[in-house]
């Protein structure tokens, strides 16, 4: 464990041992590869809102780029939660824990697709 002075860890980091450094950056592009889905709910959000006018109505499409918004900033939030129990877990040599995100994530995208694919065809 690098017990450095003056060097902040969380709390998450300083418990058990490091573990072997290509595990920790796997973690960390895992991390990266949420980070990139919630940047792309951020763009389709933006292309909903910008691009959709003839096709959905103004009301429909504003709460459905709303949505993918708020599901982009949760999913940065569960990025992070993941990414730190990810890390608690190898350094203190416990399994890792489910990937609950990926079911949520999952659920939320297939509700925003069903719910776009009734708006444009109503």
């Amino acid at each position: 464990m690098d017990s450095s002075p003056g060097r902040w860890r969380p709390k998450a980091l300083r418990d058990g041992e490091d573990p072997d450094p290509r595990f920790t950056l796997a973690n960390e592009r895992t991390f990266l590869a949420w980070i990139r889905t919630a940047l792309g709910l951020i763009a389709a959000a933006v292309g909903l809102e910008a691009f959709a006018g003839d096709v959905i109505t103004s009301s429909i499409r504003t709460a459905f780029a709303c949505a993918l918004l708020i599901c982009a900033a949760i999913l940065v939030v569960v990025a992070v939660a993941r990414w730190l129990s990810v890390e608690r877990a190898m350094r203190t040599q416990r399994p890792l824990p489910l990937p609950w995100a990926s079911f949520l994530l999952a659920g939320l995208l297939a509700t925003a697709g069903i719910g776009l694919a009734v708006a444009i065809a109503v």
